[in-house]
């Protein structure tokens, strides 16, 4: 029965060649990619990772997620409109942090809820630092040019 099976699967793909449905795909006469590298067992997570474009960070264990996260934390803060959205993103980070902490699994790593004031601290600090770089320089007037004289009004 088994090869009655494979006789007719057989019997498809010689028709399906005669027909030419196997001309011109795509990859047909290259090398198969990868085949000088050494055996990788988890070759088709990376390549579908590549392909999807996800990020590698899914792949670590809660910890080192939420580690990475808090490192990242200036980063992400920094364009954030107001202090309120800045406080309630903090707050949605420390309420994951707190969650894994009732709870821990994976490896056992040190994380700990940010400050959120520090955080708040630390947002308008940039902000200020950015603010002067937004702002367009004056530009330097003439030095044959003399200064306007303003007239004062309320004088008679």
């Amino acid at each position: 029965m088994t090869t009655g099976w494979e006789a007719a699967v057989e019997a498809q793909i010689r028709s399906a060649q005669e027909r030419g449905e196997f001309d011109n795909l795509p990859g047909a006469g290259k090398p198969i990619p990868g085949r000088d590298m050494p055996y990788d067992e988890g070759w088709w997570i990376r390549s579908f990772m590549e392909r999807e474009q996800i990020p590698s960070d899914l792949l670590l264990p809660t910890p080192l997620q939420l580690r990475r996260r808090i490192e990242q934390l200036p980063a992400e803060l920094r364009d954030l409109p107001t202090e309120d959205a800045v406080r309630s993103y903090v707050a949605a980070l420390n309420t994951e942090v707190v969650a894994w902490l009732r709870t821990p699994t994976g490896p056992r790593v040190v994380v700990r809820p940010v400050n959120v004031d520090d955080a708040v601290r630390r947002w308008r600090a940039d902000r200020e630092r950015a603010a002067p770089a937004v702002t367009a320089p004056e530009a330097p007037r003439a030095a044959s040019a003399r200064p306007r004289r303003r007239w004062r009004w309320w004088r008679r």
